[in-house]
């Protein structure tokens, strides 16, 4: 059975950092592209980063690029999202999924797992 988990979301200032984790386990982690998306009170949950299978290919929502970096570590089977500069429009329940193939997808319909969520606030 396959179960992900987040955690280290919280209460942070507009401009400050947060780092999330994403503890995988129940498949063969390094054999999956991972991904992050969010979801806003009212809004559909939307794409945030993607990660292929050894971290060589990456993709980002435009929203978060250059300030959001996803990343992997497959020995420790955990996923990774470092978010800098954060806005109060980054506020959302994140969420980390994985895909039952190898390369990076961008739509929710290409995730097969899901975790609970960790909610991220940003205060303005």
């Amino acid at each position: 059975q396959v179960q992900l988990v987040e955690s280290g979301g919280g209460l942070v200032q507009a401009g400050g950092s947060l780092a999330l984790s994403c503890a995988a386990s129940g498949r063969t982690f390094s054999s999956y592209a991972m991904g992050w998306f969010r979801q806003a009170p009212g809004k559909e949950r939307e794409f945030v980063a993607t990660i292929s299978t050894t971290g060589g290919t990456t993709a980002y929502a435009d929203s978060v690029k250059g300030r959001f970096t996803i990343s992997r570590d497959n020995a420790k089977n955990t996923v990774y999202l470092q978010m800098n500069s954060l806005k109060p429009e980054d506020t959302a329940v994140y969420y980390c999924a994985q895909r039952t193939r190898a390369w990076i997808a961008t739509t929710r319909e290409n995730y097969a797992y899901w975790g609970q969520g960790t909610q991220v606030t940003v205060s303005s």
